[in-house]
């Protein structure tokens, strides 16, 4: 089985995908800087999990000591590198985005040379659907243009994707990135919606609903996301012979070994729908502080995920309710502690 090695196992998205690559055999080493941007607590237990696995070991380090993220990969020398670890929070871009210059691009820069350097078999990095910035075209498309990103973040991510394409074309590096939509679960982050609402809702605390709920989100469960991964994982892109030779909506660049995939469950849920569908669950009704829209925050995202499918015969499909139901039952049990 492949040595995967996975940045950003202590995240939420890291810790689903690295329990689903140990699930099935693979040996993975995780990375990961165990930022104070929310409770490293909740991070230490998601590695705790992991750590019960004889596959899995992990290092703690930032992405930008490229000293020690260079030691690790060379040690476990891995054949496939999934890169997830990153600044997230578009709200937060706004009050610090130096960390997300520090973070999302000098250390994507040095995980991308450490792949370049150890000629690994497939990269993959995490993008977002935030790329797609103000188009207003949906469902939104990866052979669309995508240049008006609105925070810092999205930037980011943005400018990680054309370093990606960069280091692809020069380097025959197969690379594939990926653009999550809203993704939500289990071991959640306590900065995401659905972890905010429930929490506020359960202790009596108003939830504050922006853009007076008139929002519009492709609400992504967490384990259809890492399932796409998985999969997406045995598909490495490969650089045509003639820009002819890609079919119809493919992203596959015609220079260089690089796809950009959207991952998505290809369904616009109102915002208002989905907190009906917690207080359902709960059997509580919220406390509703409707706001102004937030700065640099958009009012709809909804993926096309044909692309996906395509390549993987695999499409994010569970239902909103669902989703939420098993959160909730997982919130639960984790506030007892």
């Amino acid at each position: 089985m492949k040595k995967i090695l996975i940045t950003g196992t202590a995240g939420f998205i890291g810790f689903h995908l690295a329990k689903l690559l140990l699930a099935e055999g693979f040996t993975v080493h995780g990375y990961d800087g165990m930022s104070d941007y929310y409770d490293v607590a909740l991070k230490r237990r998601r590695h705790a999990m992991l750590l019960q696995n004889g596959n899995f070991a992990a290092t703690e380090g930032q992405l930008e000591d490229r000293e020690l993220l260079d030691r690790v990969a060379d040690d476990f020398a891995p054949d496939v590198i999934v890169h997830l670890a990153a600044q997230a929070g578009v709200r937060y871009s706004l009050e610090n985005p130096r960390a997300y210059i520090d973070s999302n691009v000098i250390g994507t820069f040095n995980v991308m040379e450490a792949a370049r350097r150890l000629g690994v078999d497939h990269l993959l990095m995490a993008s977002t659907s935030s790329v797609y910035g103000a188009n207003t075209e949906m469902p939104f498309t990866e052979t669309e243009k995508a240049d008006t990103q609105l925070t810092i973040y999205a930037a980011t991510k943005k400018a990680n994707e054309s370093m990606a394409h960069s280091y692809a074309h020069l380097w025959d590096l197969p690379t594939t990135m990926f653009r999550f939509f809203t993704v939500y679960g289990p071991w959640g982050r306590p900065d995401l919606a659905l972890y905010k609402f429930v929490d506020a809702m359960l202790d009596g605390r108003e939830i504050d609903i922006y853009n007076h709920g008139d929002m519009y989100r492709d609400f992504t469960y967490v384990d259809d996301l890492v399932r796409a991964i998985r999969l997406l994982i045995d598909v490495p892109p490969v650089r045509p012979e003639t820009p002819e030779a890609i079919e119809p909506g493919d992203s596959l660049s015609p220079v260089a070994p690089y796809r950009v995939v959207n991952i998505g469950n290809s369904d616009k849920v109102r915002l208002l729908d989905f907190i009906d569908a917690i207080e359902q669950k709960l059997g509580i009704e919220a406390k509703r502080n409707y706001m102004p829209m937030q700065t640099g925050d958009v009012p709809a995202t909804w993926a096309d995920a044909d692309l996906l499918q395509r390549l993987t015969g695999y499409r994010p499909q569970t239902d909103f309710h669902d989703g939420i139901s098993r959160f909730v039952d997982w919130f639960v049990e984790y506030r007892k502690g």
